[in-house]
């Protein structure tokens, strides 16, 4: 299956479980493939025929920075369900980082990544 990729998308959240989480906005990154057949697209170099990232974009923000989650599995769940919504695939992958997230210590990001699928 072919797959158009997104990688490092930054939104400003307020996810977390914790109260100061819900007021104090913190930095997210998600990272989408995005699975469908681009054989026409690419055939006829038509936009019509693919998925536009911009819109893609867009609705991502909007969900990152609109709206709030205890979980980021949470937040994942639900990107996943909107673009499977709103864009023609048959599947997408999305991961949720949250490098800046309340834990003591030396890390990198915590993160969660979800496939789900077209019915």
């Amino acid at each position: 299956m072919d797959k158009l990729i997104a990688r490092g998308m930054t939104f400003m959240g307020c996810h977390g479980a914790l109260p100061e989480e819900k007021i104090n906005p913190q930095p997210f990154k998600i990272d989408l493939d995005m699975y469908l057949d681009l054989s026409s697209a690419g055939r006829q170099d038509d936009l019509r025929l693919t998925v536009n990232y911009a819109q893609v974009f867009d609705q991502v923000k909007k969900i990152v920075e609109g709206e709030s989650y205890n979980l980021i599995e949470a937040l994942a769940e639900n990107i996943a369900a909107s673009i499977l919504y709103w864009f023609p695939l048959s599947g997408v992958k999305v991961t949720v980082y949250k490098p800046e997230a309340p834990v003591e210590g030396v890390f990198k990001y915590f993160a969660v990544t979800i496939e789900r699928f077209a019915n």
